[in-house]
């Protein structure tokens, strides 16, 4: 009895080959918004590392050894030129809306007034708090004005007496009037 081995036609090979790259497609499509695509991270400011701050040691180190060690700080605190903060982030965007913090650290160095070094304190993103906006608008001063009379307002106020675009001669007050001349 002899075996007759049935080998595919091209035609059924090809129609195959469709079908795996649609569902290839059709599985791919939603997977690519995963995190295979993720926008870059970025970091913000210079990171400080906890080895680098156990080199500040309080009671002993000063502004110089701080600044030669950990460079300028970002900011100083409000009130207090004495309290030298260094802030660094690590954030991701995000469509439609600020960018996702993923990491975020505050190295917060208090100096007395000799200029060396009382305390330090650390805070990263668990310590932070999120602020609302405060409801409402604020009033701006003066009358309120249709858009009509913002489109309109102006006309007439261009030329002065003599219809010239320069106004009346000797300067001019308000809307182009000359103090009763």
């Amino acid at each position: 009895m002899t075996r007759v081995l049935q080998t595919a036609s091209p035609r059924c090979r090809t129609g195959f080959r469709h079908a795996a790259a649609v569902a290839c497609l059709v599985i791919g499509m939603p997977l690519a918004g995963c995190s295979l695509f993720q926008a870059q991270a970025t970091t913000r400011g210079d990171p400080i590392q906890s080895d680098t701050l156990k080199q500040l040691t309080p009671g002993v180190s000063t502004t110089a050894d701080a600044t030669a060690l950990l460079g300028s700080p970002t900011t100083h605190e409000t009130f207090d030129d004495n309290s030298w903060v260094y802030i660094s982030q690590i954030t991701r965007p995000r469509v439609g809306r600020l960018p996702g913090v993923l990491k975020q650290r505050v190295v917060v160095l208090n100096f007395g007034q000799n200029g060396v070094l009382r305390s330090m304190k650390v805070y990263d993103k668990a310590d932070g708090k999120d602020i609302g906006m405060a409801p409402g608008s604020t009033a701006t001063p003066g009358a309120s004005v249709s858009i009509l009379q913002q489109l309109f307002g102006n006309v007439g106020r261009v030329g002065g007496a003599g219809g010239d675009l320069g106004g009346t001669q000797g300067g001019g007050g308000v809307n182009g009037s000359t103090g009763g001349l």
